[in-house]
């Protein structure tokens, strides 16, 4: 099982671990407006987090999701030359929640509130650059993959910095307080 995620702004990777080996690693999509907690910032939230909620365990790839709920809709070419202003939440939801009192939890910066999200895109070909609203972009299949395998409550580290495997923290200490 996944028991902590770390991602890379600069890197734009996401690394999966259990019991801190590295298992996967995918390529994911951060904010066009870089790094940032502010509410309306549209940037992407730093410092330690976790998977608050997790949606969509059974529905069907590139389900759409608005407002954490099913539409009832498949994503398809079609359908996003219909809508061309949606910013496409895809296949599964992992709602993220601040750990740091100020940072990213309570106030003008909680995450939580800012509806941070690890989510499916139809965006995959801009995977691997700075180009959400926020939330960090997966491909749908790697989301998929990656779901089912992550602990209750994992946490999520999140910083600027290109990944470093010797600064990882011990997992006894990545539980995160704020739960």
């Amino acid at each position: 099982m996944i028991d902590y995620l770390h991602v890379s702004i600069a890197d734009q990777r996401l690394y999966a671990f259990s019991k801190q080996q590295l298992q996967q690693t995918y390529t994911v999509s951060t904010a066009l407006n870089g790094a940032g907690e502010r509410n309306g910032s549209g940037c992407t939230p730093r410092g330690r987090h976790y998977i608050r909620a997790k949606i969509g365990a059974e529905l069907p790839a590139m389900a759409v999701l608005r407002g954490r709920r099913w539409t009832g809709e498949v994503w398809t070419p079609q359908l996003q030359q219909q809508y061309p202003e949606r910013d496409w939440i895809l296949s599964r939801i992992l709602w993220l929640s601040g750990c740091e009192l100020q940072r990213n939890r309570l106030g003008h910066t909680d995450t939580f509130r800012r509806y941070i999200y690890i989510h499916g895109t139809a965006d995959e070909h801009l995977l691997g650059q700075p180009y959400s609203h926020g939330c960090i972009r997966m491909r749908n299949h790697d989301l998929i993959e990656l779901y089912p395998q992550l602990v209750d409550a994992c946490v999520i580290d999140i910083n600027e910095q290109p990944f470093n495997a010797s600064e990882l923290t011990d997992t006894k200490e990545t539980l995160c307080k704020a739960r």
